[in-house]
């Protein structure tokens, strides 16, 4: 089957290079969302528990109980909100406080600008009462940009709505709220960081999709795709590949099957032109469930090793090609 591999000293590489805009790796929440972005949860958890990360993000409880000994504290962002020791949950609506069981650790999103998720700036007031009522355990308050990662102003009217935001949960009256706003992108163009943490996700990954106009950071791509050859034959001139034929052999060639295709989370692509590997291969034809044909005799191919150029050709972004790729898909670390 096709496999992964995770390049364990570019991942390290990448979070040393957030620990130098952060002034601390403590301050740096792992996004494990997804399946760790297509990269394997658990398997990101324990290098990222190994490298000294303290803090992680994920979408749903399911996921913060398998990694939850890894970490101090784990943030879950869309979830039924129950009473756990080191997990807190957001809170997106008034009407979720009520829902929430007393001494429940929850982080209150305050909707800046975004217009997704979070209470209204408007309801913050409510908001905070609702939680001292209800006996909610208040450990953090944030927010999400919605254009940091594109040359626009817009950053920065966000920003200054979340520092009234900030101003007003202090003069309530709560302590120990740990602030945080910052995505990656939002982390690559800031010159001093000073909240109390970053969730960061794709920047951990290798990838800075922020234009050049801003300062490059040194990232390294972590995830590689490959696959396994299955069968081989020789084709004459004329002869056809694959569902419909697609693909015409020009001359005599040799052809071979690899272990990879749409129901791994491969895109199947028939709308482009041909996909070419990391090794510089077209995809010949039609992308099949389970197998793609490529002009070679090699035993295993590359298919990406970069998610930002795979991206490019597919018509999309590198976070799709990623966490499109099936979890049952073996994941090795080098």
């Amino acid at each position: 089957m096709a496999f992964i591999k995770i390049n364990k000293q570019n991942f390290f590489h990448n979070l040393n290079q957030i620990a130098l805009k952060t002034g601390s790796k403590e301050k740096i929440a792992i996004v494990l969302k997804d399946n760790a972005y297509g990269h394997g949860l658990e398997l990101m958890a324990r290098l990222s528990s190994e490298f000294g990360i303290q803090h992680a993000v994920v979408r749903k409880r399911s996921e913060a109980k398998k990694i939850e000994t890894h970490f101090k504290s784990i943030l879950v962002l869309g979830d039924d909100i129950v009473k756990d020791a080191n997990i807190s949950y957001a809170i997106n609506t008034l009407e979720d406080i009520a829902k929430v069981e007393k001494g429940a650790k929850v982080e209150l999103k305050v909707d800046t600008g975004m217009h997704r998720n979070g209470i209204e700036m408007h309801e913050l007031e409510d908001a905070l009462a609702a939680i001292k009522k209800q006996g909610l355990d208040l450990v953090g308050v944030m927010t999400h940009f919605r254009s940091a990662d594109i040359l626009s102003s817009e950053l920065f009217w966000q920003q200054k709505n979340f520092e009234n935001i900030k101003t007003k949960v202090t003069k309530a009256g709560f302590r120990d709220v740990r602030f945080h706003s910052h995505n990656s992108a939002t982390l690559l163009r800031t010159k001093t960081f000073t909240e109390d943490i970053v969730r960061v996700g794709l920047a951990a990954y290798g990838y800075n999709e922020l234009p050049k106009v801003f300062d490059a950071t040194d990232l390294k791509p972590v995830l590689s795709l490959h696959a396994k050859k299955v069968s081989s034959r020789s084709l004459k001139a004329g002869e056809r590949v694959g569902y419909s034929g697609d693909f015409v052999a020009e001359d005599e060639m040799t052809v071979s099957t690899y272990d990879l295709g749409y129901g791994d989370g491969w895109c199947r692509g028939s709308e482009f032109p041909s996909f070419m590997t990391a090794q510089n291969l077209p995809i010949l034809g039609r992308v099949s469930m389970d197998f793609i044909a490529l002009s070679s005799k090699a035993d295993e191919v590359c298919i990406i090793d970069d998610a930002q150029d795979a991206a490019k050709q597919l018509g999309t972004i590198s976070y799709e090609v990623m966490t499109a790729l099936g979890s049952d898909i073996e994941r090795q670390i080098v």
